[in-house]
């Protein structure tokens, strides 16, 4: 199979495992049905048990998020700070470094652009090497506006699908933010590595006390926007997303855009962590396990849409804008409806540019608000004709809820 055709995440998924039990196999000695028995059974637990996560000590709470984070702008969720989708209405595309979003498994980590250093090795490359901070900003570089998305946002909405919660912070819609990222593109740190042909996946690996780390296919991680980034909007990248450096993968889901980046694996085997196996893997009734995984490996995000309102906020009756983003990890929004009457009808918002792919898009609607309680709806359609649906599949552990959301307002 093509390196391309692995940017699906069932190929991916496939493929991956596949060549996982192929090898655990061989190397025991047995045949790949009686490797899936004994895992299936529990008795392959110990060839993946290197896989999980170490286990770190309890944390301060007073310290796992270094910028402030007032409630009016955030709602804090553990180390988790969310944005409140309110604060975007008078801005512009961006979101600033201040109301973005913070997505951490552990406490932000502290480090030292002046001792920080990356490693690049693995059977992937040749040439294994250390780059110093002062090296890759000097590396050619290029910024792109792209989106970050948590895909555990919107989990609180299976509750209401399903009456019964999800595992996992319960984030609204408040875990994405879109930001001009400058960076080197990871090409070229893997090419003056010795990048050799036989690479499959990169595997980067964070600084932060868990060592969150997850792989791609080498297809990803060439990609002209896959970027090794140390500048947000235009600032030194702050500490909470990343500071010195960060990964970005550009319509992956947020977990893949490792945060304090310090270590690149480069294989020509496939590679595995504990966030592509117990983690960020779809775990549910209409999902297989696929060994080493727990189920099919998360890797793009789905279309969803916000409105720039207070969740149970109140409005003024009289004309009123209706404003919102909408966004896709499969590329541009074609095509944004919104209901103001529970889906009895659909009006066609308005798009307003820019419209980057793997972005998002703004729009807006005029309304004559009547005094009385509203359900409203938005659904977008991006460019490859995926649409939001009226409900989103179950899984376990909540990720990807793409289904249209029913926002609650107040006219008075």
């Amino acid at each position: 199979m093509r390196g391309e055709d692995l940017l699906d995440e069932h190929a991916y998924s496939q493929v991956r495992a596949d060549q996982f039990v192929h090898a655990q196999a061989k190397a025991a000695g047995v045949s790949r049905r009686r490797f899936l028995e004994l895992v299936t059974a529990g008795a392959g637990a110990a060839a993946i048990e290197g896989l999980r996560p170490r286990a770190v000590g309890a944390q301060a709470p007073t310290d796992l998020v270094v910028k402030p984070t007032p409630p009016e702008f955030f709602n804090e969720l553990g180390p988790n700070r969310e944005m409140r989708w309110e604060v975007m209405y008078s801005r512009g595309y961006v979101v600033p470094n201040e109301l973005f979003f913070v997505r951490n498994h552990s406490r932000t980590a502290r480090l030292d652009a002046a001792t920080w250093r990356l490693r690049v090795e693995g059977s992937g490359v040749s040439e294994p090497r250390e780059f110093t901070y002062e090296e890759i900003i000097a590396l050619p570089s290029v910024s792109v506006m792209r989106f970050i998305e948590c895909a555990g946002n919107g989990r609180s909405f299976f509750e209401a699908s399903y009456g019964n919660k999800a595992q996992g912070g319960q984030w609204k819609l408040g875990a994405i933010g879109v930001a001009e990222w400058t960076g080197v593109p990871l090409r070229e740190v893997l090419d003056r590595a010795g990048l050799r042909r036989s690479a499959q996946d990169v595997m980067p690996e964070g600084l932060d006390e868990l060592k969150v780390r997850r792989p791609m296919p080498i297809a990803k991680a060439l990609a002209d926007d896959t970027l090794l980034v140390y500048a947000m909007n235009g600032q030194t990248l702050p500490m909470d997303h990343g500071f010195p450096v960060r990964v970005l993968v550009p319509g992956w889901i947020g977990v893949a855009n490792i945060k304090w980046v310090g270590r690149i694996e480069v294989s020509d085997q496939p590679l595995y962590s504990a966030w592509n196996t117990e983690s960020y893997v779809l775990i549910g009734p209409q999902y297989k396990r696929n060994p080493p995984a727990k189920g099919p490996a998360l890797t793009f995000q789905n279309v969803k849409s916000a409105f720039e309102l207070p969740w149970n906020g109140e409005l003024l009756a009289g004309p009123t804008l209706l404003r919102g983003r909408s966004w896709s990890g499969a590329g541009k929004i074609s095509k944004v409806e919104v209901s103001l009457d529970r889906e009895i009808t659909w009006q066609t918002a308005r798009l307003r540019e820019p419209n980057i792919p793997r972005a998002w898009v703004r729009w807006d609607l005029d309304w004559d608000a009547q005094p009385g309680e509203y359900s409203l709806r938005a659904r977008a359609t991006d460019e490859r004709g995926t649409r939001q649906p009226v409900i989103a599949p179950w899984n376990d552990q909540g990720y990807l809820y793409d289904a249209v959301v029913k926002h609650p307002v107040t006219v008075r």
